[in-house]
């Protein structure tokens, strides 16, 4: 898969520089300006709100999270509509493909093409023609929230999606896990730096079997986090067996369709999951722990 863009992997802003440009105002301004010319919007955006009671804080201006309409064109049909943040668009791009079943492997994605619109951003994705078949015959457009499980979903047999290999064995020594997870949390708390700044992204981390975290994807989204830690695991082509998942959300059916569905046999959340997401991770095998905090977690499955 070859790309036109040049993704960073993360954003820390500086306080001290000036406030990035806002690519879709910039669009919009200047109609002439090729597509090329626009920068992607920030990650994070300074602001100075007005501040009522509580303790006093220092400095007028904070970082808040940048929510931008990312659409998914596959061979020139608009898919798909998300809220994101605009970081890591490649994975994003690759890790939605794969969780919507949209292709079959990461060598059906030939080509991504990021384009800054006035309105967002625009995804171009070249995939194979039998991929485009398939679009076409399942085609539809979502409008998604960041918080939305099942956009676009328009029947009953489109949501539940066993995975296409049986789940590979869990990968931490079962005596371990309270130990091994505390870390997870532990490190992946200190390896969110958008969150650090903003209070308000959600992060999906990669883990080895002891616990140490190797990658994380940060975003507005939760279900967009993990969209792009997945893409980014296919494009690294790392071995999903080789490790679990942990996220800073709730674990939804979703989140963990989306895990069971890239190979990963243990999802982690510092939240609690649904009944739904209990009962799918246990018809496809997949280990469910949530409330993961420092020396504690809960076992649903």
């Amino acid at each position: 898969m070859s790309s036109r863009s040049s993704l960073p992997s993360a954003v820390t802003p500086d306080p001290s520089a000036d406030v990035p440009l806002d690519a879709c105002a910039l669009a919009s301004s200047h109609p002439d300006l090729d597509a090329a010319d626009v920068p992607l919007p920030a990650a994070l955006v300074s602001v100075r709100p007005t501040r009522l009671g509580g303790p006093a804080r220092g400095g007028d201006e904070e970082w808040v999270a940048e929510e931008v309409p990312i659409a998914l064109e596959y061979n020139g049909l608009s898919h798909a509509v998300m809220l994101a943040t605009p970081l890591d668009l490649e994975d994003f791009a690759l890790g939605f493909s794969l969780s919507e079943n949209l292709i079959g492997s990461p060598a059906d994605l030939l080509d991504v093409e990021v384009q800054t619109r006035a309105q967002g951003v625009a995804l171009q994705l070249r995939v194979t023609a039998r991929c485009e078949l398939m679009l076409k015959e399942r085609r539809r457009t979502l409008a998604g929230r960041t918080g939305c499980g099942l956009c676009g979903t328009d029947s009953l047999d489109q949501v539940f999606r066993p995975p296409s290999r049986p789940l590979p064995p869990l990968p931490v020594d079962r005596s371990q896990l309270i130990p091994v997870l505390s870390r997870a949390m532990r490190e992946l708390s200190e390896a969110q730096p958008l969150q650090q700044r903003s209070g308000g992204i959600h992060a999906a981390a990669w883990c080895s079997p002891q616990g140490e975290v190797l990658m994380v994807r940060e975003d507005v989204g939760r279900h967009n986090a993990l969209d792009k830690l997945v893409g980014a695991l296919a494009r690294a082509q790392i071995d999903p067996s080789q490790g679990f998942a942990a996220v800073t959300s709730r674990a939804s059916f979703e989140m963990v369709q989306k895990a069971a569905g890239a190979g990963i046999a243990l999802l982690a959340a510092v939240s609690a999951p649904t009944h739904l997401a209990i009962r799918t991770a246990q018809a496809c095998g997949l280990t469910l722990a949530g409330f993961v905090r420092e020396g504690r977690a809960t076992l649903y499955s």
